[in-house]
């Protein structure tokens, strides 16, 4: 082959197949911009404020990955490329990558699961027992939350969707437990009336349920009681801060001793 023939082959390859391969590019760049902007179009639409934030949230993931698979089938088939053959290869990969991914489709499934069964949702402040924060975001595989120190943690939905956890905004009220221990030549009565008052004197402290006061039982060093009161989920530490630095106060003012851990040695 002389050079005038190769040159005659690139020009007709760039004038045929390099060009298609060309706008197939360009088709593949405008086509996931323009899933970005769909997407985000979804998750904003005024007209979906009606539902969950976290099946909108879960649907907005799940869109984006139809659309870019729907987008690759397109683009194949520009090319010219056998749509059979293409399929036939997506679902043999589809196969291959489901039986390596195992753990992924787990968390596919728990991602459908939680959007179901709503365990949780967007803006629940949640513990699983070794994690807690409020949910920001789930997703197909992942649920995203805030920790109080603003750390951003990623759990896998299919450990989530099998495990305890507790939700602490399923219900609008919380209730704030203390523990106190007063010395033992202090008068009983005389503690469960002043936590009483304390926890009374608090406007965002439910006055039903009524305040709770009760001996709990015997320390080495204190008699321990149990203070109970109830207060909307959102106020929760503001009443447990609020009330654990009146106690001291009141108790310093009346004169309740707050022991602390000592030990009597008798000499013979």
């Amino acid at each position: 082959m002389d050079w005038k023939t190769l040159f005659n082959s690139i020009v007709a390859f760039c004038t045929t197949a390099g060009i298609k391969i060309v706008i197939a590019l360009i088709i593949l760049i405008v086509g996931f911009k323009l899933i970005k902007w769909c997407t985000k179009i979804f998750s904003r639409e005024d007209k979906l404020a009606h539902i969950d934030a976290s099946i909108k949230s879960f649907l907005a993931s799940f869109l984006n990955i139809a659309l870019k698979i729907v987008l690759l089938i397109t683009v194949a088939g520009y090319l010219g490329l056998p749509m059979t053959s293409v399929i036939t290869v997506l679902g043999s990969a589809a196969v291959a990558v489901g039986l390596s991914l195992q753990g992924s489709l787990s968390n596919l499934a728990g991602g459908i699961m939680i959007v179901i069964f709503k365990p949780f949702s967007v803006g629940d402040y949640i513990d699983t027992g070794s994690l807690s924060g409020t949910v920001t975001d789930i997703g197909i595989f992942y649920t995203k939350l805030k920790t109080p120190d603003m750390k951003t943690v990623i759990l896998p939905n299919g450990g989530l969707s099998n495990q305890n956890l507790t939700n602490y905004s399923d219900t609008d009220k919380r209730r704030v437990d203390f523990e106190i221990g007063v010395g033992y030549g202090s008068d009983p009565e005389k503690v469960k009336k002043v936590l009483t008052d304390i926890a009374l004197s608090f406007e965002n402290v439910d006055k039903d349920p009524a305040p709770f006061v009760g001996l709990k039982g015997y320390g080495d060093s204190a008699v321990n009681f149990t203070l109970r009161v109830w207060c909307d989920a959102g106020e929760y530490w503001d009443v447990y801060f609020a009330i654990n630095e009146e106690i001291i106060k009141k108790f310093r003012e009346e004169n309740i001793e707050i022991p602390f851990p000592q030990m009597d040695v008798h000499m013979k």
